[in-house]
């Protein structure tokens, strides 16, 4: 009998500690890493062949909405294609857990818009089998998985559970006796596994308030209270347990710091702030950013952020577009039915207050926006033209370009907007501080017009091999190591003897974001855009080979890691 299932053998081994890389081989028995070193190949049930191939711990991924997909796609793709092998659920306070069997419907539209995740997809793809925290995990763990997920209690829906929609979306302050059943079932979802809590706190309209219901409202957990934020750090203070996903922007910026500061502090937990984001035309917004975060070190307050270090950008249509809801015309003439949204946008007595107030906050100038998908004749003259450049040439207004060929080909132009921060300059500024998280990939999530899962691969190849920004040591400690200690992955993100085998052998000189393609691969014939990888020889999810030259195995070795081990929690005589 094989002393090891399968053995890798002379890769290049770069671990994760940021250590220096080695060349060696590892040894994999029962889904664990046995041995690390030089090994005899003859003790392996299974050799792959790693010979100039880089060999590292698989990728956390502590930002997604898999929530939904997971139940119709085991690989939750793109991300699994990029190398991830563990990802985290349930952020923003958005899920589908607590909720009433009377009210799935209403979950379900709201991740239309907030999350731009297709209605029909999540009707006929979710098995809907739970109507608790406890068992809606319940459900993910009896779902096949080719990835390890780690769940979030989502904010959102327990206050609804409690307080009702009504009272959820006006802002009521909860009274006593509903924070004490907040935070009981906020109790029992953390004896279930959830890893902490997460919530998204933006402004309910302005500059802020570029996720919304899909009636264009706010969501409950952007009217919430700081009292309840409150009540809720103090659940994990209790526990000495769990971590908090925070996105907050309420215009106020001192009082939103002092809000994070005064959470990790109650909790004594980390928290995670979403997002550092570079804006090439304000670059002093990442750099004071970066400043408060280094403060909080200094002063040993556990707040760190996630970077947005991928340059996806948007392709989108006024179809299913969500992300210019910070300005209130913009928000008002993009929500409705497809018909009412055409009309609106068609409205000349509305395209005044458009001009006026041109969006810039998701995106950058909204002139600077490309033309990549015209659908008629006619207007494939335009085609990789910015809105400027046609409104130079037609002498009309920016607006006027986008939305008439929009209107007059039924929604479906695809556009395409660059983020706001471009610059390698101020990326690498961000890249600079060794504690700011990758990622931001929103996986699962704005399925029609966002790829950012790809952002592993692009580090590597744009931070690492293209611009020498940082080491690949350093790299792999950022997209592994640190996520997952700062998440609670117990022993993962890192390649050590009795570590799960989470392991990605890949092709460094040939590492590849391939190009955007659209796939009809969702429930109820519903398209995608996707981003695949090549490079990725293989991939493994505790021990099993889950991608094999960049296709997927349809093995399904991935997990449900309650409590960041998937094993039965130990209670302390604190949490009792």
């Amino acid at each position: 009998m094989a002393r090891y299932d399968r053995i890798i053998k002379n890769g290049m081994i770069i671990d994760g500690t940021r250590l220096p890389r080695f060349k060696g081989d590892i040894g994999i028995k029962d889904g664990v890493i046995a041995e690390i070193g030089h090994i005899d190949p003859s003790h392996g049930g299974e050799v792959i062949d790693a010979d100039g191939l880089v060999v590292a711990p698989g990728f956390v991924d502590l930002h997604t909405h898999y929530d939904a997909q997971v139940f119709w796609d085991p690989y939750c793709s793109i991300s699994s294609w990029h190398g991830i092998t563990s990802v985290v659920i349930g952020n923003c306070g958005f899920g589908f857990a607590p909720v009433q069997v009377e009210a799935r419907e209403r979950a379900m539209l709201s991740m239309t818009r907030v999350e731009a995740i297709p209605l029909p997809a999540m009707q006929e793809g979710m098995p809907w089998d739970w109507v608790s925290f406890p068992e809606f995990l319940d459900s993910v763990e009896r779902t096949p998985k080719a990835m390890n997920i780690l769940p979030y209690m989502p904010i959102s829906p327990l206050l609804i559970w409690v307080m009702g929609l009504e009272d959820a979306k006006a802002g009521r302050k909860p009274t006593d006796a509903e924070h004490a059943e907040m935070c009981r079932l906020l109790d029992e979802a953390l004896d279930a596994g959830a890893c902490g809590w997460s919530a998204q706190r933006l402004t309910p309209t302005g500059p802020s308030a570029v996720q919304r219901d899909y009636d264009g409202t706010a969501m409950p957990s952007d009217v919430m209270h700081d009292d309840t934020c409150r009540e809720f750090a103090k659940v994990l203070a209790r526990r000495n347990e769990g971590f908090v996903q925070l996105t907050m922007v309420t215009g106020d910026k001192e009082k939103d710091r002092a809000i994070f500061e005064e959470l990790a502090e109650t909790s004594g937990r980390p928290i995670i702030m979403n997002v550092v984001q570079a804006f090439d035309h304000k670059p002093e917004i990442h750099r004071d950013t970066l400043k408060w975060l280094k403060s909080c070190r200094d002063r040993g307050i556990r707040v760190v952020a996630q970077g947005l270090t991928t340059d996806a950008g948007f392709t989108f249509t006024f179809e299913n577009w969500n992300l210019f809801d910070d300005i209130e015309a913009w928000c008002e003439a993009t929500t409705g039915t497809l018909e009412e949204r055409k009309a609106k946008l068609a409205d000349p007595g509305r395209r005044a207050a458009l001009k006026e107030k041109m969006p810039r906050t998701a995106v950058g100038p909204l002139p600077n926006v490309v033309i990549v998908g015209p659908r008629l004749d006619k207007n494939q003259q335009w085609l990789d033209h910015t809105l400027a450049l046609v409104a130079e040439k037609t002498g009309k207004h920016p607006v006027d370009v986008m939305l008439d060929m929009a209107v007059e080909e039924d929604l479906k132009t695809d556009f395409f907007a660059a983020p706001p921060g471009n610059s390698l300059v101020h990326l690498k500024e961000i890249v600079d501080d060794p504690y700011v998280l990758f990622g931001v990939s929103d996986g699962g999530a704005h399925t029609k017009f966002l790829t950012a899962g790809r952002y592993p691969t692009e580090t590597i190849v744009k931070m690492v091999r293209d611009n020498a920004m940082i080491s690949l040591e350093e790299a792999h400690w950022r997209l592994s190591a640190l996520p997952a200690q700062f998440a609670g992955f117990q022993g993962r993100g890192v390649l050590s003897k009795g570590a799960p085998a989470d392991i990605i052998v890949y092709d460094y000189e040939n590492l590849e974001v391939q190009p955007d393609e659209i796939v009809h691969d969702m429930p109820a014939g519903e398209w995608r855009r996707v981003q695949r990888a090549k490079g990725y020889r293989w991939v493994l999810v505790n021990g099993e080979v889950t991608i094999r030259d960049d296709q997927q195995t349809e093995t399904y070795s991935g997990r449900l890691l309650r409590f960041g081990t998937g094993m039965p929690h130990i209670h302390t005589a604190a949490a009792e």
